[in-house]
């Protein structure tokens, strides 16, 4: 588990499928996401059942659930997609519409980069961003993520072609400003 002054980075339980279902269901927060909603409860407990048991730090993606600590309510996730025998991961997330605006997932976002990069030791992390989607390049951007480089019509995606945005971090750059503990 990982934790910031707000919020808990946690493995998802069982419990927390609903609230899953819940927010990946509302439409703007599936826009810009490899998703479409609704999203069938069914489908939530699969992908909660898929992560039981799952190491973090083994290559491929795994969701963390982003936790309101005062609260003990779910608000979110932030996926980690480990890659390069573990020296390099692609990090995304997502947060319920209801907590946005609040810099909750700047909190988590920084966390999880400061984790991957300072804690764990990884070279790099990076992120691809659909260009529309201006508040998470903000985000990056604010956190301290280079973009390099922008992909016209890369992306086929949800029935029309989209432009991707490239951003990344090495640990050489990353600076203990941007950590949230």
């Amino acid at each position: 588990m990982l934790q910031t002054e707000r919020l808990l980075l946690r493995p998802f339980r069982a419990a927390d499928a609903p609230v899953l279902s819940a927010y990946r269901s509302d439409p703007e927060v599936a826009r810009y996401q490899g998703w479409d909603a609704p999203y069938p409860l069914a489908s939530a407990l699969g992908f909660v059942a898929g992560l039981d048991g799952r190491d973090p730090r083994a290559e491929g993606w795994f969701q963390w659930a982003v936790e309101l600590r005062d609260a003990g309510t779910m608000i979110g996730d932030v996926g980690v997609n480990r890659h390069d025998e573990g020296r390099q991961a692609e990090i995304g997330f997502t947060l319920d519409r209801a907590h946005q605006g609040r810099g909750y997932a700047a909190e988590a976002v920084g966390r999880m980069v400061h984790h991957l990069l300072a804690e764990e030791g990884l070279h790099r992390v990076h992120a691809s961003v659909d260009a529309r989607n201006g508040r998470s390049a903000r985000l990056l951007e604010r956190l301290g993520f280079r973009r390099e480089g922008l992909e016209l019509q890369s992306q086929w995606w949800k029935g029309e072609w989209t432009d991707d945005l490239r951003y990344a971090v090495l640990a050489s750059e990353w600076s203990s400003a941007f950590a949230t503990d």
